[in-house]
């Protein structure tokens, strides 16, 4: 695989995946059985914003950077399961620390809760192994996502999460995410599954999204978060999620997180964003 997260870490994508992702699991906690989450391509789960890669790019300063000045009362709140994994990483790590989704997912689990992080390059699995062993109730696996992803559900817990963030690198890898989340949902209807993709051109993430509605599954939300919608088709100018079967509310509270994370990471005031239903509401 040629795709390094290093490069990214941090970035605007990682911002919004991970507020919406601190969202869901803060949802799933607010009953007290305990539920499962399954990460299906964990990445390196842990990031030095101060090494050679992320240095080299500077994503991150038009990112989580950009994260520190407090927002309007009702968003701050909304922010506080990301900040408070955010700083719990860095005092574990270091102020430089960033967390990658296994170890936000590390932080919010409950005692009783558990997670599965998997990650198929086999140095990346190796890192993400040795910055799980302090996270309690994560354990990571070396194997294809997929492969993980349809072997591992429906958990015992019947309550969770599946979190789907392949690296992209293959055309149609979109479509090939939405059949499997798709399928994957024929297995475990209840389960809340994110699926998270880069937005360049918008025209495939249009067709994904037919694709979700033909397929006939219920209660499927779009969210999106635009640096430039009107950008050339050759860069990265957004990023968004399909979420199927959302907690209660989170189209609410991304109704407000979304606006407010566009305002403060798009340049120059072209941000924009999506927030709407493929299905149900």
């Amino acid at each position: 695989m040629n795709y390094r997260h290093a490069f990214h870490a941090g970035n605007f994508a990682d911002v919004m995946k991970h507020v919406l992702l601190a969202r869901m699991l803060t949802h799933l906690g607010r009953k007290p059985a305990p539920f499962f989450v399954l990460d299906t391509h964990g990445g390196l789960g842990l990031y030095d914003l101060a090494a050679d890669e992320a240095s080299r790019t500077g994503e991150w300063l038009r990112g989580v950077a950009l994260m520190e000045a407090p927002f309007a009362d009702e968003v701050e709140a909304l922010l506080a399961p990301w900040r408070a994994a955010l700083a719990a990483t860095r005092r574990r790590h270091g102020e430089t620390a960033y967390p990658g989704s296994p170890m936000i997912v590390g932080e919010l689990l409950r005692p009783g809760d558990r997670a599965l992080a998997v990650e198929l390059h086999p140095a990346d699995f190796g890192a993400l192994k040795r910055a799980l062993v302090p996270v309690p109730g994560v354990r990571a696996l070396h194997l294809d996502g997929w492969t993980a992803l349809h072997a591992n559900i429906p958990p015992k817990e019947r309550r969770g999460l599946v979190l789907v963030d392949p690296p992209y690198e293959k055309t149609g890898e979109l479509t090939r995410a939405v059949d499997e989340m798709t399928r994957a949902l024929r297995k475990w209807s209840t389960g809340v599954f994110a699926l998270w993709y880069p937005v360049k051109d918008r025209r495939p993430v249009d067709a994904a999204a037919r694709r979700l509605k033909d397929s006939g599954l219920k209660k499927l939300l779009r969210l999106e978060l635009y640096l430039d919608p009107d950008g050339p088709p050759d860069r990265l100018n957004g990023c968004g999620l399909f979420i199927a079967n959302p907690p209660w509310k989170l189209d609410e509270e991304a109704a407000l997180l979304l606006p407010a994370l566009a305002a403060r990471l798009a340049p120059d005031g072209r941000g924009g964003v999506v927030s709407a239903w493929i299905a149900g509401e």
